[in-house]
């Protein structure tokens, strides 16, 4: 008898998943990112189209979004108060040029960076301090606090390099680092040294200067009572919160009379109340 051979089914290989996954995967990730600038596009709407306006005079700079973000936050606080903050980086300034941004949101106050740590003083804060007066800016002196020095040797090179006057903003202390040699208990044990040293000469409670992570992490709890000044640049933000007296809001501005990009404040309040903050 003839054997009957069966023939085997050929064993099909199973289809993996893996490359499927990376393509959905893909998919989702462009996607998202398409609705991100679409957001973006919708959101500034207005701004672009005033940046990307058909004026002979525009010239178009880059970081375009940037700058609509810009527009949008000074147009939307119009009511309120603007200013800006310069130091050695934005080089010789002409203070001739400086009134407003676009020439539509005008500039009322300047904070300059007078020293950093406890031997350094800006190399342009004299001109910059007394060319803020001759054009009428509110001003204010700033100190870049550095953690790993003495606070009170900091405190003393600011008083021996800044003469504040009737008009001028009280002074600033600038916070942005962590401490590498010490912990965050000493560092805010040197922070409320140098405040207190530095009121004591000038009869009037700092302001401080820090990021809203830092300040929300280490400040906002143990130095309430004090005026603060928060930078903020993430895109998505556009409030200025109640206990921000200061918000610096993008360090991405472009100004006539500066070369360098420059910082962008909103005090959180109109011109007539910042008088009332000035020293008299």
């Amino acid at each position: 008898m003839a054997k009957t051979t069966t023939r085997k089914a050929p064993i099909r290989k199973k289809a993996t998943k893996k490359k499927a996954s990376f393509f959905s995967t893909k998919f989702v990730v462009i996607s998202i990112i398409i609705l991100l600038f679409s957001f973006g596009i919708f959101h500034y709407r207005n701004a672009i189209l005033y940046y990307f306006s058909f004026k002979s005079d525009k010239v178009l700079k880059e970081d375009k979004v940037a700058q609509a973000r810009i527009f949008q936050i000074l147009n939307k606080y119009k009511d309120l108060t603007v200013g800006f903050d310069v130091s050695q980086y934005q080089g010789t300034i002409d203070w001739e040029q400086i009134d407003s941004v676009e020439n539509k949101f005008p500039l009322k106050f300047v904070l300059i960076r007078a020293t950093a740590g406890n031997d350094k003083e800006d190399s342009q804060f004299d001109t910059n301090w007394k060319s803020a007066k001759q054009h009428h800016f509110i001003r204010g002196a700033y100190h870049y606090y550095r953690p790993n020095e003495n606070s009170i040797d900091q405190a003393e090179n600011f008083i021996k390099n800044v003469k504040l006057r009737k008009g001028d903003l009280p002074p600033v202390l600038d916070i942005e680092q962590l401490p590498e040699e010490q912990s965050i208990d000493s560092l805010k044990i040197g922070l409320k040294r140098w405040l207190k040293k530095v009121d004591a000469h000038y009869k009037v409670k700092p302001i401080i200067y820090t990021g809203e992570r830092y300040y929300e992490d280490f400040l906002k709890e143990e130095f309430k009572g004090y005026t603060f000044w928060i930078a903020n640049y993430n895109f998505f933000v556009e409030n200025i919160q109640d206990d921000w007296t200061f918000w610096q809001f993008t360090e991405k501005a472009t100004l006539k009379g500066i070369n360098e990009r420059v910082d962008l404040n909103i005090y959180n309040g109109t011109p007539k109340m910042l008088e009332y903050l000035t020293i008299n």
